[in-house]
C-alpha cells in the first residue's frame, strides 16, 4: 500500500498576506487559487516538491463551521497555538538570515539540537509557527 501526504491546511488571517510570505520570502510556488461558493483558499508548495501543497485559507471557512467555532479557531490564531510545519534545509543558518532578514518573527535562533538536527523557528503573518531543521553530520 502507497499513502503520501498530499496537501495540509493551515489558517491565515489574510490569505494575500500569507500568499506573499510563502511565495516571496519562502519561494514556494501558487498551484492553486480557488474561489467557490463565497469561500477562497490558495494552495503553495516548494518548488521541489509540486505534489505536496500547503492549503493556506481563512480560519473557520467550512461551511459547517459556527460563530464559536470561527471565534475558537481566531483565539488559537492569535495566541500562535494552532498551525506548525517542519521543513528540512541544508543550509539552517543561511535560511535564517534570508527570513530574519524578510522581517519575520523569530522564535528562535539556529541551534544544534539533542536529536540530531540544527534548527530554527519563525512564525509566519498569522502566527503559524514554522521550523527550518539541517541534519548535523554523524
Amino acid at each position: 500500500m502507497d499513502i503520501r501526504l498530499s496537501y495540509c491546511t493551515l489558517a491565515v488571517h489574510d490569505v494575500d498576506v500569507a500568499v506573499g510570505f510563502y511565495r516571496d520570502v519562502l519561494g514556494f510556488q501558487v498551484r492553486d487559487d480557488v474561489e467557490f461558493e463565497g469561500m477562497r483558499w490558495v494552495s503553495v508548495s516548494p518548488p521541489e516538491q509540486p505534489d505536496m501543497r500547503i492549503v493556506l485559507e481563512p480560519p473557520g471557512v467550512h461551511r459547517g463551521a459556527s460563530p464559536a467555532d470561527r471565534q475558537a479557531i481566531a483565539d488559537l490564531m492569535a495566541n500562535g497555538l494552532l498551525g506548525r510545519l517542519g521543513f528540512v534545509t541544508d543550509d539552517c543558518d543561511a535560511t535564517f538570515a534570508h527570513i530574519e532578514a524578510a522581517g519575520a518573527e523569530v522564535m528562535q535562533e539556529p541551534i544544534d539540537q539533542p536529536f540530531g538536527v540544527r534548527d530554527c523557528a519563525f512564525c509566519d503573518p498569522s502566527g503559524n509557527l514554522l521550523r527550518f531543521a539541517q541534519a548535523l553530520s554523524a
